[in-house]
């Protein structure tokens, strides 16, 4: 599969300072940030700075240092956040891939959801 990474997606404009964002933390290789459309009390999402489209693509293709650095971010995001599971009581993490996932902006990020029952996460078809 070829993964044809598009620079002007808006995660690429928010890495370049082009578009605002509220920053939860910033790290070498990652940046997590505020969802401007929150589904709970806790949203943030955590993106790499590479130009990764979807997980797969950044399991493949970065670096030890940039998976090692965007894995910690995220647990780091959820212990900051309170939702860390020695903190709170839990979180729902996310990460939609092509078409089939549903993935609106093609550059790998995770949704980081919780503060409240979240429900089931899918519905049997």
């Amino acid at each position: 599969m070829s993964y044809n990474y598009d620079d002007q997606n808006i995660f690429a404009k928010i890495l370049r300072g082009e578009i605002p964002n509220t920053t939860v933390l910033e790290t070498e290789h990652s940046l997590a940030f505020r969802d401007l459309y929150p589904q709970a009390p806790t949203h943030v999402l955590v993106i790499p700075k590479g130009a990764y489209v979807s997980f797969d693509h950044f399991a493949s293709a970065a670096s030890d240092a940039e998976i090692a650095d965007y894995i910690r971010t995220i647990g780091e995001v959820c212990k900051a956040e309170g939702v860390a599971l020695n903190a709170g009581q839990g979180f729902r993490m996310i990460s939609n891939a092509g078409s089939h996932g549903v993935q609106e902006v093609p550059h790998l990020h995770v949704h980081i959801l919780g503060g409240r029952p979240l429900g089931r996460m899918l519905a049997k078809a």
